[in-house]
């Protein structure tokens, strides 16, 4: 089974290949499951279960804790089932984490904080470090970032401290979301 290193955490990957929909509800009650656990009631919790989870569609989920807006999404896998699952084992992880003290809530906000304008980021960030605006490789993303930011470093006699700045701000929410 390949391995997935996301967020510091390195697990096995899923790949279904049957009974895609009640695995998806599994999932989803997984992660409202583990939410709770931290506090978060299911009113609190916005996740769409996708009707058809074979389909290749990237799964996310927005709650509101302490009246902070917290998202994660992942699209990475061939299914959304696969993608839902990625989303309910970083919050496994995660709140396991809060727990045992290791981590500490704010922490796990300022982790999960995003604003509702973060998919339009993401595609703008992408968009200015020249990739795909669906691209998922970080390895390229950051191999752009660094070409780049060399190029744009005021430093550098064409420096550009501005574009320097943009090109920091995107690679860290592009590597925020993939990392």
């Amino acid at each position: 089974m390949p391995q997935v290193k996301i967020k510091g955490y390195e697990f096995n990957a899923m790949i279904v290949r049957d009974s895609f929909t009640r695995r998806a509800q599994k999932f989803y009650n997984n992660i409202i499951k583990t939410l709770r656990a931290v506090g978060v009631t299911e009113d609190d919790i916005d996740m769409k279960l996708e009707p058809a989870p074979i389909r290749n569609l990237p799964a996310s989920i927005t709650w509101y804790l302490d009246g902070h807006q917290l998202h994660y999404s992942y699209k990475a896998g061939t299914k959304y089932v696969e993608n839902l699952y990625i989303i309910s084992k970083i919050l496994e992880f995660e709140v396991k984490q809060i727990l045992a003290e290791e981590k500490t809530m704010n922490q796990f906000i300022l982790d999960f904080s995003e604003d509702d304008e973060v998919e339009h980021q993401r595609k703008e960030a992408r968009k200015l470090l020249g990739v795909e605006e669906d691209s998922l490789d970080l390895e390229l993303m950051n191999k752009k970032y660094k070409l780049l930011a060399k190029e744009a470093h005021p430093d550098m006699p064409d420096g550009d401290t501005e574009r320097f700045k943009n090109l920091n701000r995107a690679h860290k929410i592009v590597k925020r979301e993939l990392a």
